[in-house]
This record gives C-alpha cells, sequence and structure tokens, in this order.
C-alpha cells in the first residue's frame, strides 16, 4: 500500500489481508477466546513477545493467543487508528474511561505528583480527585488562565516537585471548549524531568477527535480518546484508545492484558466500520456547528458562548487554537440568561436534538453539564471553572443546519427570562 496515502483512504483497507478471510471485503467478526499454534516453538515465542521478555527479531510478527491480549479485529483496528495521529502504536479499551484509568495507574506510583488540567470530564475529575489520593497519589489541578511560569510556581509550592511523574490534560475541555497549550506544557514538564525519573504528558482528545489536533506533534507523550464518540460516531458502542510511541505502548499494553479491559471483537468490528466515515462525518458535523454558534451568539437570551471558531482574534486562547487545531470542532457551549430554570425549559422544549449525554454522534445531543456529565464534580468547583445552572453543552450531529437552528431557535423561544445571570 502506497504510504503516501492519506488516513480517509487507507480506512477501507489498510492491514486486512482478505485472502485470510476467504476472501470477504470486509474483516469479519473473529468471535474466538484463542488461537491455535502451529508448534509449541510458535507458542513460546509470541508469549515472549506478549509479556515483554524479549524485543522482536528483524522483520518478526506477534502472533495471535488469546483474545484477551490480541484480536484480529483489534489489531486491525488499532493499525488504522494510529495512522490519524502518526502514532507507533495504539491500544483499544472497553470505553474512554478505561483507557484513561489505565494510562494514569500505569504511569503514576504511590507518592507521585499528577499535574492535572481543570476542568476535565466528570468521570476523569472524579477518579483524579477521589481515587488516586487514596492510593497515595498528590495531585494538583490548573486553569488555562495560568501561565508558564504560574503553573511551574504551582508545582513548586505542592512540595512534592521532586516526584512529579505525569501530566493529564484535556484540550478543549469538556465542558467550556478551553484550551490548554500542549507546547508549554512539555516546556513545564520537561523542567522537571531527571535522569532517573521521566515526566509522561497524555492528553484526552476526545473533543477534537482524531480529525481535528494531533496532540502527538506537540510534545505529548500519549494521546487518549472516548472512542465511543466521534471515532465510533453513532451513538451504539461503547470504546476507548490510547495512542503513542512504541516503548510507552508496551507499557499501556501490557497492563491492559492483566486488567482485561481490552475491546471485545464485536466493538472493534463496528469501530472498523466506523474509521470508513470518520472523516466525512467530522467534516460535517463542524460544517453544522459554525453555523449553529453563529445563531446562539446574536441570540438575545444567550449571555456568552463557548466555541472555538468564535475567539478573539489576537487573544492567547486564539493563538493556542490555531497553534494546535486545524478545524473549531462540533462542540458548543453557551450559557443561557438565568439559571437552572431556564436552561431546563430549553432543554426540556427541544423536538429534533435529543436530550442525552455523550457527544460525537451522527444526531445532536444536549445536556445540562452541571447536574448530569459533571454531577460528581464538587459544587465549588463547578462554579470555579464556570460549570454553572446556566451552561447547556450542545454536540452537532449531522442532521441539516436549519432544521438545527429551526430547533434550537423555538426552543429558546419556550424560554421566559425573569432574572439575567450573564456570568
Amino acid at each position: 500500500m502506497n504510504k503516501s496515502m492519506k488516513p480517509e483512504s487507507l480506512m477501507m483497507s489498510y492491514g486486512y489481508k482478505p485472502e485470510l478471510s476467504e476472501g470477504a471485503i470486509k474483516c469479519p467478526i473473529f468471535l474466538t477466546s484463542t488461537f491455535v499454534f502451529k508448534s509449541a516453538e510458535e507458542g513460546k515465542a509470541y508469549f515472549e513477545l506478549a509479556y515483554g521478555k524479549r524485543e522482536k527479531l528483524p522483520g518478526e510478527e506477534m502472533g495471535l493467543i488469546y483474545s484477551r491480549i490480541n484480536n484480529p479485529d483489534l489489531e486491525i483496528l488499532e493499525n488504522r487508528l494510529r495512522l490519524w495521529d502518526g502514532a507507533d502504536d495504539c491500544a483499544v479499551f472497553e470505553s474512554g474511561m478505561s483507557a484513561i484509568s489505565t494510562v494514569l495507574l500505569e504511569f503514576l506510583k504511590p507518592g507521585d505528583l499528577l499535574v492535572h488540567s481543570s476542568p476535565t470530564y466528570g468521570g476523569t475529575d472524579h477518579f483524579i480527585n477521589h481515587f488516586l489520593p487514596k492510593i497515595g497519589v498528590h495531585t494538583l489541578g490548573f486553569t488555562s488562565e495560568m501561565s508558564e511560569e504560574d503553573l511551574v510556581k504551582a508545582i513548586e509550592e505542592t512540595g512534592h516537585a521532586s516526584t512529579f511523574a505525569h501530566m493529564h490534560l484535556e484540550t478543549p475541555a469538556n465542558p467550556t471548549n478551553s484550551l490548554i497549550d500542549i507546547e508549554m506544557c512539555r516546556r513545564v514538564a520537561d523542567r522537571f524531568v531527571t535522569d532517573e525519573k521521566p515526566v509522561t504528558i497524555a492528553v484526552d482528545n476526545t473533543y477534537m477527535g482524531p480529525l481535528w489536533q494531533h496532540p502527538l506533534k506537540h510534545g505529548a507523550d500519549l494521546v487518549m480518546y472516548s472512542a465511543t464518540k466521534y471515532i465510533g460516531g453513532h451513538s451504539d458502542l461503547i470504546a476507548g484508545a490510547v495512542l503513542g510511541n512504541a516503548e510507552n505502548m508496551v507499557r499501556v499494553k501490557t497492563l491492559r492484558t492483566f486488567l482485561g479491559n481490552m475491546a471485545s471483537p464485536h466493538t472493534g468490528w463496528m469501530l472498523l466500520r466506523s474509521l470508513e466515515t470518520l472523516k466525512i462525518r467530522m467534516e460535517a458535523m463542524q460544517e453544522n456547528a459554525i453555523k449553529v454558534a453563529e445563531f446562539l451568539s446574536k441570540h438575545d437570551k444567550v449571555a456568552s458562548i463557548k466555541y472555538l471558531g468564535l475567539l478573539e482574534e489576537g487573544t492567547e486562547n486564539h493563538r493556542i487554537y490555531k497553534q494546535q487545531c486545524s478545524g473549531p470542532g462540533a462542540m458548543v457551549s453557551f450559557k443561557i440568561k438565568g439559571g437552572e430554570k431556564e436552561a431546563f425549559k430549553f432543554l426540556n422544549s427541544l423536538q429534533l436534538v435529543k436530550l442525552a449525554v455523550s457527544l460525537g454522534g451522527t444526531e445532536s445531543l444536549a445536556e445540562h453539564p452541571k447536574t448530569m456529565t459533571h454531577a460528581g464534580v464538587d459544587e465549588a468547583h463547578l462554579e470555579a471553572i464556570g460549570v454553572t445552572d446556566a451552561l447547556i453543552r450542545i454536540s452537532v450531529g449531522v442532521e441539516n443546519y436549519e432544521d438545527l437552528i429551526w430547533d434550537i431557535g423555538q426552543a429558546l423561544d419556550q424560554v421566559t427570562i425573569n432574572v439575567i445571570e450573564t456570568a
């Protein structure tokens, strides 16, 4: 296959050999728990590689062992998915949270310091702030408003700078679309690297998907996805993915083997289907989101709007956006004038847009972050990061944009503004 081809051209065939599957044009679902070895020597060789007991010999390929370790559907999927980010390797998980938690558990140990951006997805926030401290991991959150020197100072003031081991970034942030400068974070992390202790950076790239941002090109060691979202794209599966260089991915895949949280063959097969249309779906969603955001930005019942396509030129956020992203994406957050009552009235009045959590599917979805996706986040912290009663998040789908604007407009018409809150 011509390696100069674009990823979208390779999603239909890369890594699959029809002659090994009776000539089937599409990869079958390999519903098997185990695989037969040709010889005992072959089985030994495969396990040596699987358990990291030796390096691959020139031209040697990892063979199939057991579906907790590898499976044809997963291997082909992982080979294709890594093309988007230019990664050495990829590991697919049964959920986005299993991908994130596996990375955090692998690259942190008791006594280490984790530095993380804030806000993050509610499940991630809970794992970082409620689970990790139980196993002796220290945590420090920082916001997009902090400068490079502010962040360095904050790390030093924790008293744990000598054990700073890992940085977790989510950019753009869920649900506020706040941006974190990945290259700046790389510089900060490198200040604390020693010969004995690396500092790794992992970026949750779910909001941008594999199309609009490539963190590995900006200094990240790992990129993570809730593959449920744009990669799956049809709201019919749960999955996660981690990508990075070969050395780090050996660690991730080894822990995945022993935690047993790999995706199933059926999930892998469904994701293979979804990758074929990933680019055209995401481009259609973005085109719609641009028009929806423009409509909301001019509506008199909208107090403020967070959308990357509306960032003011000359600002620090706009600089980061132009540096890291190839497009504004399809996630729009806005604050309605009023509070929870007005937000709920809007959500309950939608007809075409569905009231549901998640994002990145073909259908448009709307939700109330404070009481739904981020319900487990501490109240004071929510207010500090801008997740208020008035905040509404919309994942824009592939419907006709005029119909979406009509639906959002009629829902806003149902809202009576008595108390105006613009904060």
